[in-house]
């Protein structure tokens, strides 16, 4: 069964209505590929949750492609805003307060008092939520603590005919997941390290942001539990030098059978992260994968953090 479709406006609309009828769209976004259902229908959701096989108390992010979404459902303020209005769209999910009890996002939300939400900067993603009309609950487009896709046959190849249709937009240009941040509190707490740099925030709101891993038992949102990410293959992180049996990904001036980015640029390294883990996963001759240190500013701290997870035992 082929069911990725070629982006145009045709397969646009036809992905919409799979959505406003309750079915199940992957689309691109800067970041990987999204599994999308609207947010509202309840059994769609169930559906990725069950696709994924994903566990119920792992929250999901909402996609939107206007600010004025947010006022449906999310408590909104002067920072969220002005936050909104900097960074989006872009790779920045904000975890707000819900302002209603609507039972039909409790799924999407796994039953908390908040919920997750960003928009986008991808145009076939924010094409695709203005024809569905409503937002678009969306984690990535793989099984289950697998590793995330950020081609269109990633999609296919993970999960085959449980997506209704697969819109193919390419190859994605960020390549790790957005940054997560809790704006529920006086103090801005980053949950989630992703596609905007911890730094870039600090710099435009002119404080410091604290840093959370949350609960891994309770996560309150997406990319909490210790083990994530995963290739089927051990991988050890943070090596210099490589065991013989190891295949193994380099970075900068420290070479491998693969290099993140020989000039040793963290932007180019987080999109080449997950698709050259996929490629050494399928070609480590003896199950083994190896990847050098990683410097920790930037983006280096979301290619951290998923190297940490995908390498958790």
């Amino acid at each position: 069964m082929n069911n990725i479709f070629e982006n145009n406006p045709d397969n646009i609309l036809k992905a919409a209505a799979v959505i406003k009828n309750g079915g199940l769209v992957a689309f691109p976004t800067e970041t990987v590929y999204g599994l999308g259902a609207n947010v509202y229908n309840a059994q769609a959701v169930a559906s990725i949750f069950a696709a994924k096989q994903r566990p119920h108390f792992d929250p999901l992010i909402s996609h939107i492609a206007e600010v004025d979404f947010l006022k449906e459902y999310a408590a909104t303020d002067e920072r969220v805003f002005a936050l909104a209005k900097r960074f989006w769209p872009g790779p920045l999910t904000f975890v707000l307060k819900r302002i209603d009890e609507n039972p039909s996002i409790d799924l999407a939300c796994s039953g908390l008092r908040t919920l997750t939400v960003r928009m986008p900067r991808h145009p076939i993603a924010l094409e695709l939520i203005r024809q569905s009309g409503v937002p678009i609950v969306a984690p990535s487009a793989n099984k289950y603590q697998s590793i995330s896709p950020t081609t269109a046959q990633h999609v296919a190849d993970g999960l085959g005919d449980k997506v209704d249709m697969i819109l193919d937009g390419g190859a994605c240009k960020v390549g790790v997941e957005s940054t997560i941040i809790d704006l529920t509190g006086k103090r801005i707490v980053m949950l989630r390290a992703g596609g905007t740099a911890k730094e870039e925030l600090e710099d435009f709101l002119g404080e410091k942001i604290l840093l959370s891993e949350g609960n891994p038992t309770l996560p309150t949102a997406p990319g909490q539990l210790l083990r994530h990410y995963a290739p089927r293959n051990v991988l050890r992180i943070n090596v210099t030098a490589p065991e013989k049996d190891e295949y193994f990904i380099g970075f900068g001036k420290i070479d491998g059978h693969l290099n993140l980015s020989p000039r040793g640029d963290l932007q180019e390294a987080a999109g080449n992260l997950f698709a050259y883990l996929r490629l050494a996963d399928s070609k480590a001759p003896r199950g083994k994968i190896a990847v050098a240190p990683i410097p920790l500013d930037g983006l280096g701290l979301a290619i951290n953090d998923r190297l940490k997870r995908a390498s958790y035992k």
